[in-house]
């Protein structure tokens, strides 16, 4: 899931309008619109963490990036416990090969 898709589930969730989001993270109404349209993909640290503790969650749920989060497959947090043990060199690789599937994979 993406920022954008996770924070239009959080407000409808919460039932909390663009305009009471962006008053309460200050930012502007369409700043939060254009995450949740997935045109302003790379917000600040400083305004997840407000965003995120507005909704009261952490940052790695709200950007969908802790592995332990309530419904993450097994396999998929033992894959991230696995990475922790190989230097930074081979989570690089991993990485780059990561991105490569991504962007050749048929859609």
């Amino acid at each position: 899931m993406t920022i954008a898709t996770k924070l239009k589930e959080l407000r409808a969730r919460n039932n909390v309008s663009l305009q009471k989001l962006a008053d309460e993270v200050k930012v502007s109404k369409a700043h939060i619109w254009d995450i949740e349209r997935g045109e302003s993909r790379n917000p600040s640290m400083e305004l997840l963490k407000r965003i995120a503790d507005y909704f009261k969650i952490s940052i790695a749920d709200l950007v969908e990036e802790n592995p332990n989060a309530a419904g993450e497959p097994e396999e998929l947090i033992a894959l991230y416990r696995g990475l922790k043990d190989l230097s930074k060199e081979d989570r690089e690789t991993i990485n780059l090969l990561m991105q490569r599937l991504r962007t050749t994979r048929p859609k």
